[in-house]
């Protein structure tokens, strides 16, 4: 029996070492934290008041907006283990409130070039090329920033037209589909760390949580952390790969029947959701969480971020400012995934075998997929590369 060390908890991590543990490895899981779930952590915050001691005070949000889309690997490999939980798809009720910030003004429809713009996004599209070029050829100009600028949700960048064409549009076609395959998990995906916990440890996976790790020893061991925690671990200078930097804003406001569900930011990538729609268990009674994001550059502040998001919230949540129960302001870093440039793809990444029985697992290392899709992937890979 093969021992295998996996070092995090988060989903890349999980995913290994459940991996391991099915090929009959011995698995030793060490977090940092005392809970399991990585960036997915839902946190409960307190809201600022209550109108009654018997409302639920508690709101449940994650690092940022998250959502699992059914056509991806995530959803499958939780599928196939019976750990998906109670899921939600959009409400018809939601899915009529999905507004385009364009030009100034707010649209139920999205613009034409935009249209244009998903239509090429399905086949034939170039790596050697920026998105900008690429799609302006095709489009022209203004089809391609709105494209570029809607693209800011699945890749948390300020600048995707500079981003390769075929990363950016693999992304644009995942998430304007035309069925919506974004799904929710009743009570927030970070209650569903506990039950792939479990899981892991029926599997005899040990799982030591509070555990920070300095050095790595002997045998196999799988880093399932940050490329700039994984490069101080393991000495390794080379471990670097861009990624994007992005305001977020969280508000709890008592709700209005003009509440907006989604608004996409055609002009500035930004991005605003309303989880509590899909979702009414993560928020008091009779009140929304809303989950905002918008891409900075690298000069910007992140109140430069929150600027701009309130002003979408202005469009969206009307009056939201006296109506706020709750607010949280945050800056990602280097904490949202690959981007890739002109001439690069997934596999130029930092490879998942390091050598010597070291495997690297993450957002941005050398496997395919959307967002946090990557870190399964390459959790996945990582165990069965190890017991090859």
């Amino acid at each position: 029996m093969k021992e295998v060390t996996v070092i995090g908890g988060g989903l890349g991590g999980l995913s290994a070492a459940i991996t391991a543990a099915e090929a009959g490895a011995s698995v030793t899981l060490r977090e940092a934290h005392r809970t399991l779930g990585g960036r997915w952590r839902s946190t409960p915050v307190r809201r600022r008041a209550a109108s009654s001691a018997a409302e639920p005070r508690l709101y449940r949000a994650h690092e940022g907006p998250h959502v699992i889309y059914r056509d991806g690997p995530i959803w499958a490999w939780l599928k196939k283990r019976g750990l998906l939980g109670v899921t939600c798809r959009v409400p018809l009720g939601a899915a009529m409130r999905f507004r385009f910030w364009h030009r100034g003004r707010l649209r139920a429809a999205p613009p034409a070039g935009f249209l244009r713009v998903l239509r090429i996004c399905r086949k034939g599209v170039p790596t050697d090329q920026s998105f900008r070029w690429w799609a302006s050829r095709l489009v022209g100009g203004d089809a391609a920033e709105m494209g570029a600028s809607a693209s800011g949700v699945g890749v948390f960048h300020a600048d995707p037209g500079s981003l390769s064409a075929a990363f950016v549009a693999e992304r644009l076609a995942r998430i304007y589909s035309v069925l919506p395959p974004a799904s929710y998990r009743r009570g927030s995906w970070g209650a569903m760390f506990e039950e792939i916990g479990k899981y892991a440890r029926s599997l005899g996976v040990i799982i030591e949580l509070g555990s920070r790790v300095s050095s790595i020893g002997a045998g196999i061991t799988i880093v399932a952390a940050e490329l700039e925690s994984a490069r101080l671990l393991l000495g390794d200078d080379s471990l670097d790969w861009p990624s994007g930097r992005t305001s977020l804003l969280d508000l709890g406001v008592t709700r209005d029947p003009r509440d907006l569900f989604v608004v996409s930011d055609l002009d500035t990538c930004g991005w605003l959701e309303n989880f509590t729609m899909p979702d009414s268990t993560i928020a008091p009674a009779g009140e929304y969480l809303v989950q905002m994001q918008m891409p900075i550059d690298p000069e910007g502040t992140k109140a430069d971020g929150v600027a701009r998001l309130e002003a979408l919230a202005d469009q969206a949540l009307p009056g939201w400012r006296g109506r706020t129960t709750h607010r949280l302001e945050s800056l990602a870093n280097a904490r949202t995934g690959a981007v890739d440039y002109p001439g690069t793809s997934w596999r130029d990444r930092p490879a998942i075998d390091r050598g010597d029985g070291v495997y690297l697992v993450g957002d941005r290392v050398a496997a395919p997929g959307l967002l946090s899709e990557v870190s399964l992937n390459s959790g996945v890979r990582a165990a069965q590369m190890a017991l090859a």
